[in-house]
């Protein structure tokens, strides 16, 4: 569907690992992340909250129903290289803990693998980005923020003076910036690297008082530029604005009034803040019930809680990931958007994800340890995964 890069584990990686935690498990934190074993990865991706620092989103009194209909698991046939998979043979080969499909609101097919089971929950990585973007709506919504035109230095005025002098929050959601950015993670030197590491400012978080230091490269709004930090200055934006934590907002606007069935837990950085772009932890249902949330058109307890058409303007495209790269896809806000397939997603590395395909009312929730956080190969495969569930469920 596109191209991601293994970087996008970047904001999870800032990340340290919770000192209360580090005595009761074995699981290393930080940038071991991306080298856990398969056997780690299992056990770390359910239980993130002994690894990480992290706020609590709490759950509401009801639950949305996802009320079962009629299994489409055996018409599922998924092609890759010349051969077909059933749809257990696919998550054996794929490392898949958790497919869920919602078809017209209704459960077609729920399963599980990796030793998880329906209570467990499962890191998110990059799909939190969706979830951040989201709460911009609904803090335009509340009047929080007073629209995508206002500058980014309204609601986080320590970057005045920088490269984000004159940067909207739409340009900032759909990663038009201009300011100059190195996504590489495997140079040490790397912006995504260095950012965000120690408190060096007292009073100013620590990814703010790095991003209000880079130079400009490009004019805002002229071309897409993927940066792990913006999306958690998107989150402290968020933070600024409205006065809360992302956790007890998210709560406010979406997990308790929409019924989320379980609390999510959500990743801090070293300052103690939510990472608008990482590592939320969720039950696969709870993932299907985000996707159904935005479907919806952002209403929950019978309110709306974004502004009217926000969803569908925040997974249209607005921006080419690569014009010499069509079939890389576009960008919505903080969504991955696929005009040639008709749909939107929620993407983090190692193979999460939430894929939509609007018109048919269909919402696929994945969750997985690849063996690698991000390559063609994998990326295909659940596309070839999408094509056959979305033909089944016709």
């Amino acid at each position: 569907m596109h191209a991601m890069k293994l970087t996008l584990a970047a904001a999870f990686l800032l990340a340290p690992v919770a000192a209360q935690a580090a005595a009761d498990t074995p699981l290393p934190g930080g940038a071991a992340v991306l080298t856990w074993t398969p056997e780690q990865q299992k056990l770390g991706y359910k239980s993130m909250e002994k690894v990480v620092p992290y706020k609590v989103v709490k759950r509401g009194e009801h639950v949305f129903p996802l009320p079962g209909g009629a299994s489409i698991e055996d018409k599922v046939k998924v092609a890759i290289g010349g051969k077909t998979m059933s749809v257990a043979d696919y998550m054996a080969a794929y490392r898949v803990s958790g497919l869920l499909v919602i078809k017209d609101g209704k459960v077609v097919l729920e399963r599980y693998g990796l030793d998880r089971n329906a209570d467990d929950r499962w890191t998110s990585f990059s799909v939190a980005k969706s979830v951040t973007s989201t709460l911009v709506g609904a803090a335009i919504k509340d009047g929080y923020i007073k629209s995508l035109d206002e500058p980014v230095t309204t609601y986080v005025p320590e970057l005045k003076g920088g490269a984000y002098d004159g940067v909207t929050v739409g340009q900032l959601i759909t990663m038009t910036s201009g300011a100059r950015w190195n996504e590489d993670y495997t140079d040490l030197n790397s912006d995504v690297a260095k950012v965000g590491q120690a408190v060096t400012e007292p009073g100013v978080n620590p990814i703010v008082s790095y991003m209000r230091k880079l130079p400009r490269d490009v004019t805002p709004g002229a071309k897409f530029h993927y940066s792990t930090g913006e999306t958690d200055l998107v989150g402290i934006l968020v933070s600024k604005a409205t006065g809360k934590p992302l956790a007890t907002y998210l709560s406010e606007k979406i997990w308790a009034p929409f019924g989320m069935e379980q609390d999510a837990i959500w990743a801090e950085d070293v300052a103690g803040h939510e990472r608008g772009g990482c590592c939320m932890s969720m039950t696969l249902r709870d993932y299907g019930r985000i996707g159904m949330f935005i479907l919806g058109g952002g209403k929950a307890g019978g309110q709306q809680i974004t502004p009217e058409g926000w969803t569908a303007d925040a997974t249209r495209s607005h921006v080419a990931v690569d014009p010499a790269h069509p079939e890389y896809g576009d960008y919505g806000y903080f969504w991955w958007v696929n005009p040639k397939a008709g749909a939107y997603e929620a993407i983090g590395i190692f193979g999460q994800a939430i894929t939509t395909f609007p018109k048919d009312d269909l919402v696929i929730a994945i969750n997985s340890a690849w063996p690698a956080a991000d390559t063609a190969e994998l990326n295909a495969a659940r596309d070839s995964l999408t094509a056959a569930i979305r033909e089944a469920a016709k």
